[in-house]
């Protein structure tokens, strides 16, 4: 009797999914007459390639350390959508001859945080492709990757049947007030930011989408001590072998089918994975946040977080005595924030 309520149950869960991931597909059709095209180059695009899908706006002073860490580790093309910047973002990217540049003014936050737009054009594009779907101020790393490029990686996994592979963003920060060190657009990043907290994380197994949700790090040490659960979640699911069914949940935190969430061993193991390295805390973030609070675009709630976006006006200080200054990946690897797993 047991089993077969179980049983049941499992199939209503199944159930619900499909119809979850219906919906979705469906919000990204009815969402693509909101991007119009500034250049598609995407003809170039060769049956291997690996993708880049990202949504942006005013990153002016990120994008060309983004792209050319991402075009060093073999990614060939990047689709982006530009969410109304006025920085000279849009202009930028559209002269970068291996971008893709969509544009829109429409609501980010109505978009499911530009999700939406970028379901539609991976359903177009990104069919059979390994891609990468991330923000402009998420650098990847994963073992080896500073001597084995993604395709290395992509056809590792491929031989050993997994077609997503998870990785924990760690909030990299500088020592002293935010603003205090200037970042130059085009330098590296890391040579300001970076500090990080090494062990102040929390991971717990969601029933529904059977993903990891990993809370922790500056931010929830900072802003949301007395309220952690609110604290920004900081596992993803960036790299996906895609297939036109596939959608993603939430930002690229969870996936659908839930397969592809399934970037860890619940058997005692570990699974191979890697790290976006976050560089939300360059001296812009000061100013920035000010204007976030004000466009209400980047929380479900945002009115919630005003206090968050608050206490970034105030220039902080997140460095603390508990903070780790970054050396390596094997240094990540040691301290159990990502994982060779039996990738060798």
């Amino acid at each position: 009797m047991g089993n077969g309520m179980e049983a049941l149950k499992h199939l209503r869960k199944a159930y619900r999914m499909r119809w979850k991931r219906r919906r979705l597909l469906y919000r990204a059709f009815r969402k693509r007459r909101q991007l119009k095209p500034v250049t598609n180059r995407t003809a170039q695009i060769a049956a291997d390639d690996i993708l880049v899908f990202s949504t942006v706006r005013n990153e002016m002073v990120r994008l060309p350390h983004f792209l050319e860490h991402y075009r060093a580790l073999g990614v060939r093309h990047f689709l982006m959508v530009d969410n109304d910047s006025d920085d000279g973002t849009r202009a930028f990217l559209a002269q970068q001859s291996d971008v893709s540049l969509w544009t829109t003014p429409a609501s980010y936050k109505l978009s499911r945080f530009g999700v939406d737009w970028l379901t539609w054009l991976q359903r177009q594009y990104a069919h059979d492709h390994w891609c990468l779907t991330l923000d402009a101020d998420e650098i990847l790393i994963y073992p080896h990757h500073d001597t084995r490029p993604l395709r290395a990686l992509t056809e590792w996994l491929d031989s050993h049947g997994r077609r997503s592979f998870g990785a924990m963003m760690l909030d990299m920060y500088p020592k002293g007030p935010l603003n205090a060190q200037t970042y130059v657009t085009g330098e590296d990043p890391f040579s300001i930011l970076n500090w990080f907290d090494g062990g102040n994380y929390m991971i717990q197994r969601k029933d529904d989408l059977e993903n990891l949700w990993i809370q922790g790090g500056p931010r929830a040490r900072q802003f949301f001590a007395d309220r952690p659960k609110r604290a920004p979640t900081m596992s993803k699911t960036p790299l996906v072998k895609w297939r036109r069914g596939y959608a993603y949940v939430s930002s690229s935190h969870s996936l659908l089918p839930r397969m592809l969430n399934h970037v860890y061993d619940d058997q005692g193991g570990e699974k191979t994975s890697g790290i976006l390295l976050h560089t939300k805390f360059l001296h812009t973030i000061v100013e920035k946040s000010a204007e976030e609070k004000h466009r209400q675009e980047h929380f479900a709630n945002s009115e919630l977080y005003d206090t968050y976006y608050d206490g970034l006006t105030q220039n902080p200080d997140l460095w603390c005595e508990g903070s780790t200054k970054l050396i390596s990946w094997r240094q990540l690897e040691a301290m159990g924030l990502m994982s060779k797993g039996n990738w060798v």
